[in-house]
């Protein structure tokens, strides 16, 4: 035999790493890597987002107002003097104009300020809707005519735009809304705290307004609106898309008339909402003649938008329920529909109502259905008397009615788009919260 002298193949130590193992673990850091820049991205793109909208959009609202002591003169409010409410309905704005233009001049009398600014100039610094504000108040309390009553008013677009730094005095060369003489004015009354900037309410709860007062401009109308709307969403698309989904989950033969079934509400759920709203409009308008820009005919359509996405994820919800809780169910005596509407159902029931709350946040956010049904018109009405009222009567929804106001010519317009987004993601937000909120508190696990 020969000598085993010859000395074996070395062998690679399990302390020290290969080319191919350092090779390996420099891809994985490489992806690590990748991972960590990808992330790192989409949170900036985020923070960017929202604080441009913030930034943008917190402006509107704050609203700059100015108090003054307006006398509400017998002589031109109540001639007669018997405080008949239809008697003082004739008096239009126009004729409360006097009375502000005579608290303005009396307001710059007190302080001091010298201008050589006419009454017409000085009433100019308050918005158009502060005649109205005016008489609403005096037909709500007529027993005050005759009295000295300290209002706050509305001042106009451009020196709101003032005291905020959007409008300067090199930006108003060419402005026929306002002149130096004014800001000058503007200067004195904020010195004298007499004008200020103060949060505005009646954005959140107010209507829309036309393009000569966007000062008074507000989202509270166009949220009923879209209150209404998501209430015939969840009426409708809740039920008709729970019990389509536990028909074709639980009841339906498997057979090709299923299949097609199955991939047609596939396809629906990645249809453009714009043709959901060519289809409102050729079928609610056009076919049943139901009333433009009502949210009824808005819910409809956004009805047909959700369904899909309910039933998706209500057949999602249902195939994670374990088939053994099935098997149990009818081992013990219960039939088909016992067993899923008292043991499959109950347990489905947080992935149902998360889908839903998804389903409906996407309604509430989507505008190109609105457009086509004409929810996008000038709405300055009051809130609905009733739920027929509401559904009926026309009106905007929240995305239609920032749309309408970021293509209007104004600046504070534009800001107000910017405010109304803000309360749209709160609206989203909130509604996401809830849907988490709700699947962590019905969740079980087996």
């Amino acid at each position: 035999m020969t000598d085993m002298s010859k000395t074996t193949a070395p062998r690679n130590s399990l302390l020290k790493q290969d080319a191919r193992t350092v090779k390996r673990n420099r891809a994985e850091k490489r992806f690590k890597a990748y991972g960590i820049a990808a992330i790192s991205a989409g949170m900036l793109m985020l923070v960017i987002l929202l604080s441009t909208i913030i930034g943008r959009g917190t402006g509107a609202f704050q609203q700059t107002f100015l108090t003054l002591d307006v006398q509400l003169l017998e002589a031109k409010l109540d001639k007669n003097g018997n405080r008949d409410l239809e008697e003082i309905k004739k008096v239009s704005t126009f004729g409360y104009a006097p009375l502000m233009a005579a608290a303005m001049e009396e307001k710059v009398a007190q302080t001091g300020i010298v201008t050589d600014l006419e009454p017409k100039e000085l009433g100019d610094i308050l918005s158009k809707q502060a005649a109205a504000q005016l008489r609403d108040f005096v037909l709500e309390n007529t027993d005050l005519i005759g009295t000295s009553v300290e209002f706050r008013f509305l001042t106009n677009s451009r020196v709101d735009g003032y005291v905020k730094g959007r409008v300067t005095r090199e930006s108003i060369a060419n402005d026929k809304n306002i002149n130096v003489a004014q800001l000058d004015l503007v200067d004195a009354l904020r010195a004298d705290g007499a004008l200020e900037k103060r949060f505005n309410l009646a954005f959140i709860t107010g209507s829309d307004a036309s393009d000569a007062r966007p000062e008074a401009a507000g989202m509270g109308v166009s949220m009923i609106g879209s209150l209404f709307m998501m209430l015939v969403v969840l009426a409708l698309a809740l039920p008709i898309g729970v019990a389509a989904s536990i028909y074709l989950e639980e009841f339906a033969p498997k057979n090709w008339i299923t299949d097609i079934i199955e991939v047609n509400i596939s396809n629906l759920a990645a249809v453009p909402s714009i043709v959901f709203g060519i289809l409102g409009l050729a079928v609610f308008i056009n076919y049943m003649h139901l009333p433009n820009s009502a949210p009824l005919v808005g819910g409809l359509v956004l009805t047909l938008m959700t369904l899909p996405t309910i039933i998706i994820s209500t057949r999602a919800s249902l195939k994670s329920v374990p088939p053994s809780i099935r098997d149990a169910a009818l081992g013990v005596g219960a039939s088909k529909m016992q067993s899923v509407f008292h043991h499959v159902l109950p347990l489905a029931a947080p992935g149902i109502l998360t889908g839903t709350i998804i389903g409906l946040a996407q309604a509430l956010g989507e505008t190109a259905p609105l457009l086509l049904i004409g929810m996008v018109g000038f709405i300055a009405s009051n809130p609905p008397d009733g739920i027929a009222s509401g559904l009926m009567d026309p009106n905007s929804a929240m995305p239609a009615q920032i749309y309408e106001w970021a293509k209007r010519a104004d600046p504070a317009f534009y800001e107000r788009a910017w405010g109304g987004i803000i309360i749209l993601l709160v609206f989203l937000l909130t509604m996401n919260a809830i849907a988490v909120m709700l699947r962590r508190r019905f969740e079980r696990r087996w």
